[in-house]
């Protein structure tokens, strides 16, 4: 049985963890291990916050709250994404108080002091003489943006190996327009698990008979090799093997890069990215498996494109197919609540009710999220009871196996100073 959090120290479970098994209860259910995770992995890495869609014009913003973190995205008059600290320089007032919307300029709502969308404090009022207003800019926050994807870094020294992912995928996602689209729609499901398991989650299919209107149109990968398959996959193996010959060809002809990249342990930005058939129509994430949008999100001359899967330590997942694409992001509430966040990216043209309709777009995602919540919201019940103790994965979790290593690492890195 698992010796509670005040008996056995965070870096001793951390040092003790046991390869291949889930995590013990108190790195799911203590607020010690909550507070350490915003210290050592989401202040320190490159998180996904949100798409550069959600910020079309100068002036318009979307707040992040990260632990006690409060961050501002803001687009400045030169059409870049610009980040910054929710905290006013005059005496730490939140500034922004909604959760989106548009500004000419930033100002705060106790003091009235004033700041540009670039950040430069414009005006405060009845200040000594000799005040020097370039000393009060705002405190920016390290932001990068990916083929349209915003990435943002709490720490003063961001992982350096971000430009090298971003060569990476940015040939995978450009392709998709996303820079060039517009959100259809956006739902907040908060998931009364832990964030880790929300994660955990995401990353294996062995629950995916769970969700049978995502399995109407995609394939799940289950890491078996051709003499592994099961006779009752075995149907579904034969039609995915001639669904990814299909869809290679087609790649190929397109110019579209659809070899798997993986490094999800080895380094700070763990990432994966890998372009894959869709089942039935082979086109989107519908029942039928058909284009929702009629207007593609680029100049693409077939919607029979399958998808794009990326996903990112530690807290982010991505599908693009040929008609839209999805975003999920996941952000640690407490210790058992987490914001998943999923958005939907059309073409920037295309309407509402003439080229798509909202119910067929999102309803396959939206009805795995509820059956994933429900699922991560069992897990975190089962984990908080006395009679856990870690189980082992199956070899079809390898990738819930690399999260938790990746995560381990992250930990261990910030209790040992480096």
């Amino acid at each position: 049985m698992n010796a509670p959090a005040h008996v056995t120290s965070a870096a001793d479970l951390v040092t003790r963890r046991t390869v291949g098994h889930s995590l013990e209860a108190p790195f799911y259910v203590s607020d010690e291990f909550f507070g350490l995770d915003i210290e050592a992995v989401f202040a320190r890495s490159w998180i996904f916050v949100a798409a550069e869609a959600e910020l079309p014009e100068p002036g318009d913003y979307v707040t992040v709250a990260v632990g006690q973190y409060s961050v501002m995205l803001v687009r400045d008059d030169d059409e870049e994404v610009r980040a910054f600290h929710n905290v006013c320089r005059h005496r730490g007032a939140r500034i922004l108080d909604q959760e989106r919307g548009s500004v000419g300029n930033i100002v705060c709502g106790y003091h009235h002091w004033t700041y540009g969308v670039d950040g430069t404090l414009l005006h405060a009022e009845s200040q000594a003489p000799g005040f020097d207003p370039t000393c009060f800019s705002l405190k920016s926050v390290q932001v990068r943006t990916v083929a349209g994807l915003v990435f943002i870094c709490l720490a003063a020294q961001p992982p350096a190996d971000f430009d090298e992912v971003a060569a990476h995928v940015e040939p995978y996602i450009a392709p998709h327009n996303l820079r060039h689209a517009k959100v259809a729609k956006q739902i907040d499901l908060v998931e009364n698990g832990n964030w880790k398991l929300t994660m955990e989650n995401n990353r294996e299919c062995y629950h995916c008979a769970g969700h049978p209107e995502l399995q109407r149109c995609y394939f799940p990968l289950y890491n078996f090799t051709e003499d592994e398959v099961p006779p009752a996959l075995r149907p579904t193996h034969e039609r995915f093997q001639k669904a990814d010959a299909e869809a290679r060809a087609t790649w190929d002809s397109l110019g579209l890069p659809y070899a798997t990249i993986e490094d999800l342990v080895g380094r700070p930005t763990g990432f994966r990215i890998q372009r894959e058939p869709l089942d039935l129509a082979g086109e989107s994430f519908t029942e039928d498996g058909k284009a929702a949008v009629k207007r593609l999100l680029a100049d693409f001359p077939t919607a029979r494109l399958g998808h794009l899967g990326f996903h990112t330590q530690p807290n982010a997942w991505f599908h693009f197919a040929a008609d839209h694409a999805v975003a999920f992001s996941v952000i640690p509430l407490a210790a058992d609540r987490t914001l998943v966040r999923t958005t939907w990216l059309v073409h920037a043209d295309a309407m509402e009710g003439v080229d798509y309709d909202l119910d067929a777009l999102t309803n396959v995602w939206a009805v795995t999220n509820e059956q994933d919540a429900a699922f991560v919201a069992r897990a975190q019940q089962g984990i908080s009871s006395p009679a856990y103790v870690p189980g082992p994965y199956s070899p079809t979790e390898s990738q819930v196996e690399d999260f938790v290593n990746w995560y381990i690492t992250r930990l261990k890195s910030h209790l040992e100073g480096s």
